[in-house]
């Protein structure tokens, strides 16, 4: 419920926002930091939130964060101005990442490990589904105006989720206190947010406003940053401590190239459904409700080939992703086609079998990838990647749409939308060369 409610979150507001523009006179610098700024506190704080965790216990953290979370949606529901509004999804944000962090260590305590790859294909589908479903709700609890709430409503939804959550997590939740204390490593979690907000924080400005001087100059300064804490960590490693970045994760072959397609797949997904919104709305005049109906076969599809994907992972092993992801490229290449050749004429019923099979194969990649790449880990190694890799998700997230947008997408015409598809398309089809170089999850019939 915590992993629904911090996904939706991300992806929901976007529907709401013209009616959050209207109704609070929000300027379009303001309009950016309503999105943005939930995702930049997010990203942020994700390896502090984990190092936290190890240090005051995981369940504490977890249910500070509940809390904390619930109650920034509720100020975020009532805000009356812009400021208020991205102060509060500031808070809702950092919120997120203190529960986010917590996720796969909690998970990973919680059950044998045998049992490891189903809990965490569970843990993807729900994440997937939440992305995905967030434009759709955000746009039907907008049309609803649920006792006269409007656009409030899709931020006070996460009261009755986050009260369940959290009354749940009280009873069920038992973990033990840490084995290992580790400590905060105040330098490290300063070196770390700067570079990461610097980087994230440009990169918005370059999807928003293209290449400028600044932005390029704040990507400089956070390269600089990076490097001066990467060396601070192998310092922090040489001494004996535990560094906020374990470099030793990168030494096993499944999280080394699992990451890689990762942050590839986050990107490239990230700037799909960016193409599509903005394909269907700005350039072929469909409202928000008609295009969250044209990808619900998406959704359902994705749905689909998450359920499957234990299933034939089992039996056909990473072939079955390398497939998969292949043929996502393919029906993205073909929607890019059908695009040109029809000038912009979309029938609906024409492309939903394509939109279907498109989230299908989404679904039969996206799931099992993480629980793969996490397979060959030991339990202090997984209790080191909770925040490690949803930070890498969030590097993906914005560096693919920063890139892909800033580079083919500036004009908003149906030709940067033909060039968008395509470059997401070949992106697709190298990810599924990649995939096939991931060595075959450690199961308990393997597992040495």
């Amino acid at each position: 419920m915590a992993v629904f409610m911090q996904m939706i979150d991300g992806t929901i507001v976007t529907t709401a926002l013209p009616s959050i523009t209207a109704d609070l006179a929000v300027s379009r610098q303001a309009q950016l930091l309503v999105v943005s700024g939930y995702s930049l506190a997010f990203a942020c704080t994700l390896l502090t939130a984990a190092r936290i965790g190890e240090l005051v216990g995981r369940r504490v953290m977890f249910l500070a964060s509940v809390v904390v979370f619930t109650a920034a949606s509720v100020w975020c529901g009532m805000s009356g101005s812009a400021g208020e509004l991205v102060a509060a999804r500031v808070v809702q944000g950092g919120a997120a990442a203190g529960m986010t962090a917590q996720t796969i260590a909690i998970v990973a305590a919680a059950f044998p490990r045998d049992r490891h790859q189903q809990v965490f294909a569970i843990y993807g589908a729900v994440a997937g589904f939440a992305g995905m479903v967030g434009p759709i709700l955000g746009g039907a609890l907008v049309m609803a105006d649920l006792f006269g709430l409007g656009w409030h409503s899709v931020f006070l939804i996460n009261l009755p989720l986050g009260l369940a959550a959290l009354a749940l997590a009280l009873r069920y939740l038992r973990l033990g206190r840490p084995e290992h204390r580790e400590r905060l490593d105040p330098a490290g979690a300063l070196l770390s947010t700067v570079s990461l907000f610097a980087l994230l924080y440009a990169l918005t400005d370059i999807q928003q406003n293209g290449w400028r001087p600044i932005p390029l100059a704040m990507i400089a300064g956070a390269a600089i940053c990076a490097a001066v804490f990467l060396a601070q960590q192998r310092r922090e490693a040489r001494r004996g401590r535990s560094p906020m970045v374990r470099f030793d994760l990168f030494a096993d072959r499944r999280f080394a190239i699992g990451s890689a397609l990762v942050t590839a797949f986050f990107g490239m997904f990230t700037a799909f459904v960016f193409a599509v919104s903005i394909t269907l709305q700005d350039e072929l005049g469909f409202s928000a409700w008609r295009t969250g109906l044209l990808m619900t076969p998406f959704a359902v599809g994705a749905c689909a080939g998450a359920l499957a994907s234990p299933i034939l992972v089992r039996r056909w092993g990473v072939r079955t992703l390398a497939v998969a992801i292949t043929g996502y490229g393919i029906c993205v290449a073909i929607g890019a086609i059908y695009l040109r050749v029809s000038a912009g004429v979309v029938s609906v019923p024409l492309v939903i079998g394509p939109v279907l099979l498109a989230g299908l194969c989404v679904g039969m990649f996206c799931v099992p990838l993480q629980p793969i790449m996490l397979s060959g880990l030991a339990q202090r190694q997984l209790d080191a990647a909770s925040g490690l890799v949803p930070t890498i998700e969030q590097l993906g997230n914005a560096l693919g749409l920063a890139l892909l947008s800033a580079v083919f997408f500036r004009a908003h015409t149906l030709t940067g939308s033909v060039t968008m598809f395509s470059a997401i398309a070949v992106v697709a089809l190298a990810m599924g060369v990649l995939t096939l170089a991931l060595p075959e999850p450690v199961t308990r019939e393997n597992a040495v």
